[in-house]
């Protein structure tokens, strides 16, 4: 077989993967149990396998355990942390190399991402006061029907819903192609919240077109993670002599990220802190006072016939634009009056923004909100509710490591690198969505602490299911305090339209003078890291259609445009993000599958240059 063939071999049953798993995904669980209250203090019914890998685990079960080929220890070259093949990609002369921390620059992130945290809360660069009373897009213009030209001196005005990535990416695109353009966040302020995001390689491209000063800012910012390894390992003992032995923490897959951006000539990803990714786009995307704080979108009227768009704000407040852009998250207002959904769909959302706002208390009422909101938005819960953190602990495997995951059954524990000597963690956990934590109590003041510290335990018998878990996750979790352990439940949408509207189908996020884009369009699961990534993509595509506009009658066939050349290629990236989180808790039954497991090993390896190879295209 050719090299051509080979790659259009393995893409092609990535693909064909990623379409079974959208129709798994979709489908009604087969079936599910209620359980007692464990140790763990998780009550209600509990998700559980489905499609094919239910069928195999049944299976498994069913034959006749053998402890003598469970016994042994695994292979000294899974333990290796960059293997041949990913030191000779980091070996290149353009690659970049490892520079360890020091001191000097682990205060300079650290302090950067706290200073811009406090200028946030100062509301620095924001519309208020009297700029606010005299704000552009207050006054009604008067526009003849059929629309008017757009000239240099007379250009689209646009209002972006959503203070978030997405909408700071659009607002700073619009702005570089000579655009008015006002922002609406309905967060009180940039509160700090979260933790760094992974600017990919694609993402930095957009951006660099976008504007070269917000690109150039953002790596000097960030802290690169593309000159180490990254990859899944297993999280305790698994396999047998059949299959392949693993030890706690052994490697399954490793891959490198710079070979394909250096290939596709993209730069290497970084990591930034949110705060720090919200500032720069605010000081270098556009004027100030583009951003107005506490101003939620709860309507819009489409004026027609080139007459723009008239939004209602919750406050009463009225605005004019050409055009409106819905990137107010994955509980979208816009997406819910766009598309005439139920009352309730468009539920108060930790945006890009908001997210930090939330105690623990506004937490454990949002969880429950949420499934009612979902129903209604037609929104699917993945399985998963999510713990994270951001640790500030040097990990003991920093100088070789970026990212990894280790796998388990019905959960997983992801790690990357956070920049200054600090990393981010997620912990997924299947099951149902809308649970909560205890309140903590004088017998068990760190709840979270305490049940991550069980289901990840690394000593003695190990957790409910007495796996003994590599010690790794819990040095990390450890390292964390209650107070920033930040839980929710994992959702994401259709890769492609659940529709027969014909209007939606030409057009999918986009009707008359109003689109949709980030997550509000396609909000995905994390494995991929591509989110934020898929957003900024979104946001270049979009405004690039929109600088192509004469005459503000063609707004619609503009926006239009774009949805329809991004929907496939973010279909295809969510579809792949569902497989990887539906696979990656199945990675365990692998392991003890003769043939079948090692042939998986395999194609895993040697589909993600591939998968990686399109995420990062130089034209989006």
């Amino acid at each position: 077989m050719t090299p051509q063939k080979s790659t259009k071999a393995i893409v092609a049953t990535s693909l064909a993967l990623a379409a079974i798993s959208q129709t798994y995904a979709f489908a009604p669980p087969i079936s599910s149990s209620r359980v007692s209250p464990t140790r763990l203090n998780v009550i209600g019914e509990q998700a559980s396998s489905i499609g094919p890998a239910q069928v195999l685990r049944d299976l498994k079960e069913r034959l006749p355990q053998i402890p003598w080929l469970a016994e042994g220890a695994g292979s000294p070259s899974n333990k290796i942390d960059i293997p041949d093949h990913v030191a000779q990609v980091l070996a290149q002369p353009r690659a970049p190399s490892r520079e360890a921390e020091s001191e000097e620059r682990t205060e300079k992130i650290r302090n950067r991402a706290k200073q811009a945290s406090e200028d946030a809360m100062k509301l620095r660069g924001m519309l208020t006061g009297d700029d606010d009373a005299q704000a552009w897009w207050r006054s009604q213009r008067t526009v003849p029907e059929g629309g008017r030209a757009v000239t240099k001196d007379d250009p689209l005005t646009v209002l972006v819903a959503g203070g978030g990535l997405a909408g700071l990416v659009v607002a700073a695109a619009c702005h570089s192609k000579g655009m008015k353009v006002a922002l609406f966040e309905q967060a009180s302020s940039y509160a700090p919240y979260g933790g760094p995001i992974q600017i990919q390689s694609n993402a930095l491209r957009a951006l660099q077109q976008i504007n070269p000063e917000i690109f150039e800012e953002l790596v000097a910012a960030g802290t690169c993670t593309a000159d180490r390894v990254s990859g899944l390992k297993i999280g305790y003992k698994k396999g047998n002599k059949l299959a392949g032995l693993y030890d706690a923490g052994d490697w399954l897959v490793r891959f490198d990220t710079v070979g394909p951006a250096l290939e596709a000539g993209l730069p290497a990803t970084v990591v930034v802190d949110r705060p720090v990714i919200q500032q720069i786009l605010v000081k270098y995307g556009f004027p100030e006072n583009t951003v107005r704080i506490k101003s939620r979108i709860e309507q819009f009227e489409d004026l027609g016939k080139g007459r723009g768009v008239a939004v209602t704000l919750k406050d009463g407040t009225k605005a004019y634009g050409d055009v409106l852009v819905g990137a107010d998250g994955i509980w979208s207002q816009v997406r819910k009056n766009l598309h005439g959904l139920d009352d309730g769909a468009g539920g108060f959302a930790a945006s890009g923004a908001a997210g930090g706002a939330l105690d623990d208390a506004e937490a454990r009422k949002l969880a429950r909100d949420t499934v009612q909101i979902a129903a209604k938005a037609d929104r699917r819960f993945s399985g998963f509710t999510c713990y994270a953190a951001l640790a500030p602990h040097r990990a003991s495997n920093i100088e070789n490591v970026s990212y990894q995951i280790l796998l388990g059954e019905k959960k997983y524990f992801v790690s990357t690198d956070g920049g200054g000597e600090r990393q981010q963690w997620f912990a997924l956990i299947r099951e149902p969505a809308g649970g909560v934590d205890p309140e903590p109590t004088p017998e068990d003041p760190h709840p979270k602490l305490t049940r991550l510290r069980n289901e990840f335990a690394c000593t003695g018998s190990g957790d409910d299911d007495d796996n003994v878990w590599d010690p790794f996750a819990l040095e990390l979790i450890n390292a964390s305090s209650e107070e920033d352990i930040k839980r929710r439940d994992l959702y994401d949408g259709a890769p492609l339209l659940t529709t027969l509207d014909p209007q939606r189908l030409l057009s999918p996020w986009a009707k008359g003078p109003v689109a949709l884009c980030g997550d509000a369009a396609h909000p995905m699961m994390p494995n991929l890291g591509q989110g934020g990534c898929q957003a900024t993509e979104d946001g270049y595509r979009l405004v690039e259609e929109l600088a192509s506009v004469q005459h503000t009658r063609d707004v619609p066939w503009a926006l239009g445009g774009y949805s329809r050349v991004r929907v496939i290629r973010t279909a295809i990236i969510q579809g792949f993000a569902q497989l990887g989180s539906d696979l990656l808790v199945d990675f365990d039954l692998m392991m003890t599958l003769p043939l079948l497991g090692p042939f998986f090993l395999t194609m895993t390896q040697l589909s993600m240059p591939f998968i990686l190879r399109y995420l990062y295209t130089p034209s989006f």
